[in-house]
């Protein structure tokens, strides 16, 4: 199965403009593939170099302009794939940019706290940067509301990386075990100079038990007997390495409106279920609201950054225990979204709307995503 990625027109759009096309996404969601498409399908000369290749590190290492010219020749169009195990990398983009315009690059990492460090400063004027995240679900349906449901089961319980959709599910589940246990983490691990950290695989368990709850970082410092600056960090880390990303409170208002806690999201469902070793049918799953709730606040992010949208992103939680699962702040507005399995006639809490206004609310239950989570103003999943 092969899946068109809804980015691919907006990078092509931003190609020969005299930047460099910074491409970053976790390993195994596809940057090799979707770069490797982009040349196929380009009419200049093209050539991919890995960067996990020695010899492509040596030359592209520590050279003056006229070396790098020499090493990729009349190519016009090149990708650097894993560009952050090359030394000095962003010193090499920066001579071939300001020496060789008409040269386009598009340069790929799987961790942005490495190669964003080493590219932040030479490049800053000479790029455009890129997320590509695990698939979508409009890009796995592709418009098709007949397996509209069947995609989106198979989503919360085995994810969405493009190699899993290829799989039977007895596979698919063997090789997200695989993925967590060996693969996933080596930029985190190899950064912190670390083996498999047995802290690690406790604080993603931990974490993945807690997905559509607030998390405390003083409370798992206290489940796993260390301190909250070293939980910090690891946090830090996985978002980086684009493991789990974070969602802050919404506070406007420190009387009425509860603002210290965060909540954190995988990425990918698949991942999550297998750090807890739980591949079950949702029918017999105990924690299908959660995974609903991930879903939901995944799949509404890739939406908005795939069509341009660029909101500020909170949860909502009062003193009084009223809850909103997801707030979108732009446009002078909040559109606030609650996530339920089941449509539940949920109405907007009054102390919201009397905080803002000037807001939308809308339910969102499995009858009814794809028509709410895949719209906007300008753009419908069908």
């Amino acid at each position: 199965m092969i899946f068109h990625r809804t980015i691919q027109e907006s990078i092509v759009k931003h190609l020969y403009r005299g930047k460099i096309i910074v491409l970053y996404g976790a390993r195994q969601v596809g940057k090799t593939t979707l770069s490797k498409t982009i040349l196929e399908a380009s009419t200049r000369k093209g050539r991919y170099l890995n960067g996990d290749n020695p010899s492509v590190v040596a030359n592209l290492t520590n050279k003056n302009a006229e070396e790098l010219k020499k090493y990729i020749g009349d190519f016009e169009l090149v990708v650097i794939d894993e560009a952050q195990r090359i030394e000095n990398i962003g010193i090499t983009l920066k001579l071939l940019v300001d020496n060789y315009p008409e040269i386009q690059i598009i340069a790929t990492g799987s961790s942005s706290f490495d190669l964003a460090n080493k590219i932040s400063e030479p490049l800053t004027g000479r790029a455009w940067i890129f997320h590509l995240q695990p698939l979508s679900f409009t890009e796995i349906a592709n418009g098709d509301q007949t397996v509209a449901d069947q995609t989106m089961q198979r989503m919360l319980i085995f994810g969405s990386y493009p190699a899993i959709w290829n799989m039977s599910n007895t596979d698919a589940a063997n090789a997200l075990t695989e993925l967590s246990s060996n693969y996933l983490f080596k930029d985190l691990l190899e950064y912190e100079t670390l083996k498999k950290s047995p802290l690690l695989t406790k604080l993603l368990q931990a974490l993945a038990l807690q997905i559509g709850s607030e998390v405390s970082l003083r409370e798992l410092s206290n489940l796993l007997t260390v301190d909250i600056k070293t939980i910090e960090r690891y946090i830090f880390l996985l978002e980086q390495t684009f493991v789990i990303y974070r969602l802050p409170a919404l506070k406007r208002n420190p009387r009425s409106e509860v603002g210290k806690l965060r909540k954190i999201y995988f990425t990918d469902l698949g991942l999550r279920n297998s750090l807890i070793r739980n591949f079950n049918e949702l029918e017999i799953r105990n924690d299908k609201g959660a995974l609903w709730e991930n879903f939901c606040v995944t799949e509404r992010i890739k939406f908005n950054s795939y069509t341009g949208l660029r909101p500020n992103y909170y949860f909502w939680r009062s003193y009084s225990q009223k809850e909103i699962d997801l707030v979108e702040e732009y446009g002078g507005k909040m559109h606030a979204f609650e996530f339920k399995w089941r449509a539940k006639n949920i109405k907007l809490p009054k102390e919201f709307n009397v905080l803002y206004p000037n807001n939308t609310y809308t339910e969102v239950a499995s009858s009814n995503f794809a028509d709410i989570l895949f719209t906007s103003k300008d753009t419908k999943w069908v």
